[in-house]
């Protein structure tokens, strides 16, 4: 039982921490646009 315990650990470890990063890496994007798009108009 522990091994399968420490398989799932892993396992699920993948996906949380992809999509941690993936969130970080939008919320910076997403605030710098913001900004951006603010500080410098296309018109």
């Amino acid at each position: 039982m522990t091994i399968a315990g420490v398989v799932w650990h892993f396992w699920i470890a993948v996906p949380l921490a992809v999509a941690g990063i993936v969130s970080i890496v939008a919320t910076i994007a997403g605030y710098l646009q913001k900004v951006t798009y603010k500080r410098y108009p296309r018109d």
